[in-house]
């Protein structure tokens, strides 16, 4: 049996993680300003993170939630203090697909309706709903084609108030600022013109976190950038920083039930440990400060880049935009200067999505190989 071809390549064979670095098979070094999409958010092989998942696998490695497993309320509570929602429950699954599913679940059986309104250029995963609510055909296969699903501009607010006004949309779902994208943030007015929309129409409004969460924009969630609390956030990538899982965190205005949502892997007791070292060391190491002075430095530095046009996000979620296609940059970055960095579905964009454990000394390696490069 051979691997299922579905991902296109480079022809390097990562064997070993440390700080923010990865390392190959032949010993190469490899400054990594991509992260894996944003998912090592506190560093490779992090003692911290090391330490918690090699004593919970020497205990019990995963029971299923038929059982106390009080790993999930310590995550709860730590996830509630940091993030600010700490009358908020959480519901722990596997990955941001996973969570976005469940998101708009949630808000159908909250209101009974069936509609569901997202943005062009958005991405909430490869499952079924959430991936209908994606704006990308390509990844759509027929089954997943739907007339509930209704795309807008991201910026019309006038349009979506129209489409809430009939009372039949079960929920708006956006993200704090869209990744795949293109980086592209909805703004503060935007967001708020949403939330005050949403709750006009009792339509639950839903935040996808799931790149931009987790104290990469330099709070804990992107969208605390504006003046709004939304009724579903939902989470992956950072939280586990490579371990997979993902988080529903839901308004207390919601009622559970048994049986209502469920997972087999979701919130195991290794998962829960690798969540938890990874809430300790951004407190501790207080990380979502450095991810906002080292986004500004790389800003600061690149602004008179005249190749650049214009950048994109916030702290350590950005997008420079270029006049050209970046595929031949990325690949001399990668080849010449050893730097991983990400694309975007937007050509011309150069995504730069780095652990938060970040420094200045690694930015300047970055800065330097784009400035002699373009």
């Amino acid at each position: 049996m051979k691997n299922y071809k579905v991902y296109p390549l480079f022809d390097i064979t990562i064997e070993k993680g440390e700080g923010n670095y990865v390392y190959d098979t032949d010993g190469e070094k490899y400054l990594d300003f991509y992260g894996g999409h944003a998912v090592i958010s506190i560093g490779h092989s992090h003692p911290t993170y090391v330490k918690a998942l090699t004593e919970q696998v020497s205990k019990i490695g995963f029971y299923s939630n038929s059982v106390v497993i009080p790993q999930q309320e310590e995550l709860s509570e730590k996830l509630g203090k940091l993030s600010g929602y700490e009358d908020y429950n959480l519901f722990l699954c596997n990955s941001g697909a996973e969570a976005n599913e469940n998101a708009l679940k949630l808000a159908s059986f909250q209101n009974g309706r069936r509609k569901v309104i997202a943005f062009k250029n958005g991405f909430h995963g490869r499952t079924s709903l959430a991936v209908a609510a994606t704006d990308n055909p390509k990844i759509q296969a027929a089954v997943n084609f739907t007339d509930n699903i209704q795309l807008f501009e991201l910026g019309d607010l006038e349009g979506v108030k129209d489409a809430l006004a009939a009372k039949d949309v079960a929920c708006v779902i956006i993200e704090g600022i869209q990744g795949i994208g293109g980086i592209n943030d909805p703004g503060a007015e935007f967001l708020e013109g949403l939330e005050e929309a949403c709750r006009a129409t009792d339509t639950v409004f839903i935040l996808d976190e799931v790149q931009s969460g987790y104290g990469r924009t330099g709070k804990f969630f992107a969208h605390q950038y504006a003046n709004i609390q939304p009724d579903i956030i939902t989470i992956a990538k950072g939280m586990g920083n490579g371990f997979p899982i993902g988080g529903v965190v839901i308004t207390p205005k919601f009622e559970a039930s048994f049986g209502q949502l469920g997972t087999t892997f979701g919130g195991n007791h290794l998962a829960c440990a690798a969540g938890n070292a990874v809430l300790d060391v951004i407190k501790d190491e207080d990380l979502m400060t450095n991810a906002t002075e080292i986004g500004d430095y790389i800003l600061s530095e690149l602004e008179g880049v005249s190749a650049i046009k214009s950048a994109r996000g916030k702290g350590l979620l950005l997008g420079l935009v270029f006049d050209e296609p970046v595929k031949e940059l990325r690949g001399e970055l990668l080849k010449k200067y050893k730097i991983f960095t990400g694309a975007a579905t937007d050509p011309k964009v150069l995504r730069l999505l780095p652990p938060m454990t970040v420094t200045k000394a690694d930015a300047d390696v970055l800065i330097n190989a784009i400035k002699e490069l373009v």
